[in-house]
């Protein structure tokens, strides 16, 4: 992740290049932190907290880190939409919009695990082409423009980066990062048809991110997300050399509005040569 350069001009009649998706990345980083600040000071103090319609808890949290995402992104690209989790909204159809999740693995951070992320991608054409998802509890943060960085956080920024790339399917088998909370039959299906050696419980779009840095090879879900859980992860990951698949081998689609930006079943994998031996159930 390079230093952060001049802004990039983005605009919805043309697709970014390759540097200018690198410095959107950087951007995107540097805005994820800053949100991962406002959940730190949450984490730390009284935190209040409900349960959405859909049964998902949101806090205080969620919103203050929200708000100061959407603030960012408009600030930097007041032409470019914004679709966020607590606000929702919808991309209108526009070529380019930004997908937001202030804060993925809300039961986590209620917890106190640490075990949460902030994701934010822009998305062209149905694909994420720039994207940030930062741990602020880890210390970590991941982006992807064209390439692909791992950064520690330092002081509530982005510190020296280096490039990522995921691992060769270790001998002795996949490691699978597996949900404390949202496993499910189709997932264990999925999984006895690959080469799994290893089990790890983790949380959150941070699986993405294990598989993108070479920690592990393997994230299946069969159950309910939204696309704001999975475009940044989703990026980050490809650009790393791994790929996330729908049910019929096909990379994930983004801005599907008449779906209310649900996604269906996923496999996450840091080698692309298995994506053919992934059974999902149907969309």
């Amino acid at each position: 992740m390079p230093a952060m350069p001049t802004p990039v001009m983005l605009t919805q009649d043309r697709v970014p290049d390759a540097a200018e998706r690198d410095a959107v990345a950087a951007a995107l980083a540097e805005i994820a932190c800053a949100a991962g600040v406002i959940l730190r000071r949450y984490e730390t103090g009284p935190c209040s907290h409900r349960v959405k319609e859909d049964g998902s808890p949101t806090t205080d949290a969620d919103v203050a880190a929200e708000d100061s995402i959407v603030a960012a992104l408009r600030a930097r690209w007041p032409a470019i939409p914004v679709v966020a989790e607590e606000s929702a909204g919808s991309c209108g159809g526009a070529p380019l919009f930004f997908l937001v999740d202030p804060l993925d693995g809300t039961r986590e951070f209620l917890r106190g695990s640490g075990e949460y992320s902030v994701n934010v991608a822009l998305i062209a054409g149905g694909r994420p082409v720039a994207a940030a998802l930062a741990a602020p509890a880890l210390g970590r943060v991941w982006s992807a423009g064209a390439r692909a960085f791992q950064a520690p956080i330092v002081d509530g920024r982005p510190g020296p980066a280096v490039a990522i790339a995921v691992r060769p399917t270790p001998r002795d088998g996949m490691t699978a990062l597996v949900s404390r909370l949202h496993g499910n039959p189709a997932d264990e299906a999925c999984l006895a048809g690959l080469p799994v050696g290893h089990r790890r419980p983790a949380s959150s779009a941070l699986k993405f991110g294990l598989i993108a840095a070479g920690d592990a090879d393997l994230y299946v879900r069969s159950g309910p997300t939204m696309e704001w859980d999975t475009a940044a992860g989703d990026h980050i990951l490809t650009q790393a050399g791994g790929c996330v698949v729908d049910p019929e081998g096909r990379p994930f689609r983004y801005g599907r509005a008449a779906r209310h930006y649900r996604n269906g079943p996923f496999a996450a994998l840091g080698d692309p040569a298995y994506a053919g031996r992934v059974v999902l159930p149907a969309a």
